[in-house]
């Protein structure tokens, strides 16, 4: 019984390298099962493609999560030029295929600088964001299709690391409610040949990054002793956020 009142008093952020093919809940039923406690959440979902940075919050930490998830992200994706999918990513059925034109580094780089600072981006039907108590995702799933309010983003800074057509690798700083696949799929209509979204990773989210993750493994295996010491205390995360 000591041991059940010990859990109960877990309180903190554990910061997760999320690995593929799994949802942001699953990362949060297997730290449920590996702390032994039951108050926990998450801030800002991964698609199971993507990879990187899941903030997970326990305990009293799930009191703050609005304020963690509001800040800004850092990601690193690749871009497949070429293909517009359903979902605007790689997971997606094909809708269109066209050819990709021999293109210039800096014709790429103008797409990209179209989509800085602020602007209006369309949320994808394949999304969180709920019309009449429904996620669009659960609509997208039926088939169906419904009009979405367009969202003011911004993009703080890109950066392109890689072009060797038709891939594009780049990094991107974006603010919260920003949509990376939709920022992929505009991309490859402002280039004229469509695209779709082949890979992400986030690597920030505010003030954390990857430097104190936990992997998927060592979340589920590892002792518990090592999740614990690896878990940030509340003031730990005030004094990060600078609050």
């Amino acid at each position: 019984m000591r041991h059940s009142s010990q859990q109960s008093q877990l309180d903190g952020v554990l910061l997760v390298d999320k690995a593929p093919g799994m949802t942001s809940h699953d990362v949060v039923a297997v730290t449920r099962r590996s702390l032994n406690t039951k108050k926990v959440g998450h801030c800002g979902t991964l698609d199971p493609m993507a990879t990187g940075l899941l903030i997970v919050v326990i305990g009293k930490a799930t009191k703050i999560q609005d304020l963690l998830m509001a800040e800004d992200k850092e990601y690193e994706g690749t871009i497949r030029l070429g293909a517009t999918t359903s979902t605007q990513d790689r997971e997606g059925q094909i809708l269109e295929e066209k050819p990709v034109p021999e293109l210039t580094r800096e014709q790429v780089e103008e797409a990209f600088n179209a989509f800085r600072g602020d602007f209006f981006q369309m949320p994808p039907m394949v999304s969180a964001i709920k019309k009449d108590g429904v996620p669009l995702y659960k609509l997208a799933r039926q088939g169906k299709e419904v009009e979405r309010e367009p969202r003011l983003v911004h993009v703080f800074h890109h950066a392109i690391t890689r072009f060797e057509s038709p891939e594009i690798d780049f990094r991107v700083l974006c603010s919260k409610g920003f949509y990376v696949r939709t920022y992929a799929h505009d991309i490859g209509q402002k280039l004229g040949c469509g695209a779709h979204l082949a890979g992400l990773r986030r690597t920030r989210s505010g003030k954390f990054d990857l430097s104190r993750a936990v992997s998927f493994q060592q979340l589920k295996e590892g002792p518990v002793a090592d999740l614990h010491a690896a878990m940030l205390s509340l003031p730990e995360v005030s004094r990060l956020r600078g609050v």
